[in-house]
């Protein structure tokens, strides 16, 4: 099996060509196997700038900051303060969405699963002070419920705030003095910040968009997005070395590099066991933990989570049987191309699993009766209309709405294919990917009652 001297040469070989393939401003990434590291960056954190990335380099890490969130949760869960399946309202009895009987039986179990059921995708901003997820609760009192809690898996951005508000509550403090005093502390962090004021003190990585298209990608008009989604991933930036010591502990049954127990033994495995399935969706897991994305392949899971920001990518790996993780942060281009190809290769050498492969559309497509699927889905950030035309093929109209027009999307369009049972993939790749789109449910009329993208995105009107 390669060494880590050996993946160090061949990363340092091969990842500035891979850089200018898949037009990725930067990348650094760390390596651990057996309580080793091994860690290396290129590129520019800013094209602005010049600035070149260094292993310490800081880049988001986006919605991985879940796995830290619910890290905070499972600590207080070891101190007997929170009980996973007693409903959210014990610990956060201000809790409030449209739908009061679902507010009512949402437990913290659900949260961390992400199968609370309510509109997930919420990016409120309610201002910069330590008060600020406090606040955020406030905001959720409209949100509508999609399915019963409980039901069905729905990537929920919200709930982690929700959850992060409950660590606040139970520790009397603010969320970020949470991290730093009972994770990057306890883990010996050096690189680690909890937003810009303290991200702006080492070498910080600028994302990377195409504000225009056709024109290119420039660096980012703003560095994170609005701080109440902290808990959920908008802030939390790290250097790659900094991320793989927080994996470690997770692959060492709660054990810090010295010994330092920061989750009570067997709360790590409880975490990573599988909980609840997804849909097939290509690069998303096929199920999910309490908190932990899973990649289930014959030869031994893959667990981890993704993180994206404006501009900024990140991936984290592991393999628990190896003793592996990898990581992988970016900022812009085509980073699901460079994950696949970078943090492939790594997974398949240093362990004996692999990642799952990436969906592709068919060559050949078959022609479809797409009457079960044509429709609007509405969301809170977005409305994605399927529609048919006459010659028999298949769109998918993304219309942005809300935060996502502040961040710069624009209107797009898409063909659709057949891609196995109710589910069609898109023609041309984005970012790399081809995301397969599940519908699933039925609205009692014929027609699928949700398109499924990650979120369970809900028929208009149903």
């Amino acid at each position: 099996m390669t060494t880590l001297e050996d993946t160090r040469a061949w990363v340092d070989d091969r990842l500035p060509a891979l850089l200018e393939k898949y037009g990725v401003p930067a990348a650094a990434w760390a390596v651990l196997k057996d309580g080793e590291v091994v860690d290396g960056a290129a590129g520019l954190l800013s094209t602005a700038t010049g600035v070149e990335a260094t292993p310490d380099s800081l880049f988001q890490i986006g919605s991985i900051t879940k796995l830290w969130t619910a890290s905070l949760v499972m600590q207080l869960v070891d101190e007997g303060r929170v009980d996973l399946d007693a409903p959210v309202r014990t610990y956060l009895p201000e809790f409030r969405i449209g739908d009061e009987a679902a507010a009512a039986q949402i437990t913290t179990r659900m949260l961390l699963q992400h199968t609370a059921g309510f509109e997930g995708d919420i990016f409120a901003d309610t201002g910069v002070g330590d008060d600020c997820v406090e606040k955020y609760l406030g905001v959720l009192h409209e949100v509508p419920q999609l399915f019963p809690p409980g039901e069905r898996f729905s990537y929920n951005n919200a709930g982690y705030c929700v959850l992060g508000r409950l660590v606040e509550v139970v520790r009397e403090k603010p969320y970020d003095a949470c991290l730093r005093e009972h994770l990057f502390a306890p883990l010996g962090l050096s690189h680690a910040a909890t937003g810009p004021y303290e991200a702006i003190l080492f070498r910080a990585a600028v994302g990377h968009i195409e504000l225009e298209p056709g024109a290119g990608q420039q660096p980012a008009p703003i560095w994170a997005m609005a701080r109440s989604n902290a808990p959920a991933g908008s802030m939390l930036a790290m250097r790659p070395r900094d991320l793989v010591a927080f994996a470690r502990m997770h692959l060492e049954d709660g054990r810090a590099a010295d010994g330092t127990q920061v989750l009570a033994p067997g709360t790590p495995a409880r975490m990573q066991a599988k909980r609840v399935e997804l849909p097939y969706l290509g690069v998303m897991g096929t199920s999910w933990g309490l908190g932990f994305e899973r990649f289930d392949v014959p030869e031994g899971d893959v667990i981890g989570h993704d993180g994206s920001t404006i501009g900024q990518n990140a991936f984290l790996r592991m393999v628990p049987e190896a003793g592996l993780a990898v990581a992988l942060l970016t900022n812009g281009g085509d980073v699901v191309s460079l994950y696949h190809d970078l943090v492939g290769h790594l997974v398949e050498s240093l362990s004996d699993t692999h990642l799952p492969g990436l969906p592709t559309p068919p060559q050949q497509p078959e022609r479809i009766d797409a009457s079960r699927f044509v429709g609007t889905y509405s969301a809170e950030v977005m409305d994605l209309v399927v529609s048919q035309d006459d010659d028999g093929r298949v769109w998918v109209d993304t219309i942005p709405k809300g935060p996502l027009v502040e961040m710069g999307e624009s209107p797009d369009r898409k063909e659709l294919v057949a891609f196995g049972d109710d589910s069609l993939i898109p023609v041309e790749p984005e970012q790399g990917m081809h995301l397969p789109h599940a519908f699933v449910g039925d609205d009692g009329a014929g027609h699928a009652l949700y398109l499924h993208v990650g979120r369970a995105i809900r028929r208009a009107g149903a």
